[in-house]
């Protein structure tokens, strides 16, 4: 999993195991109430808990926390769309006319009508 290339102006991530949600804020410029929040949101996101359910988060986990800040925050996606993209599923499509189209139509349908 590689790092977003829009994180630049974020700390490297040091070479431990294991990193306390303190820690994991300070990489990702992200609060410990939104982290947590996060691990409501998406599911990929599953820390390590251990004595008196103390999160630890490992290093894919902070690759997934920029990602999703990336998301939200850079992107502009909401927590849906950003789940929807992490989870891998497709982007939504936009449908749209231009006006051109829009008056063909217009006018097929009214031809259709006459016939009626």
């Amino acid at each position: 999993m590689l790092e977003p290339s829009n994180n630049d102006e974020l700390p490297p991530i040091p070479p431990k195991r294991y990193f306390t949600i303190g820690e994991v804020g300070e990489l990702c410029t992200v609060k410990p109430h939104v982290l947590r929040y996060w691990e409501q949101e998406f599911p990929q996101l599953k820390p390590v808990k251990r004595r008196g359910n103390r999160r630890y988060y490992q290093r894919q986990d902070v690759i997934l926390i920029r990602q999703i800040k990336s998301l939200l925050y850079d992107q502009g996606f909401t927590i849906g769309g950003a789940r929807q993209r992490m989870s891998g599923g497709e982007e939504p499509q936009k449908v749209g006319l231009d006006s051109k189209s829009f008056k063909e139509m217009i006018k097929d349908l009214e031809e259709v009508i006459a016939q009626l």
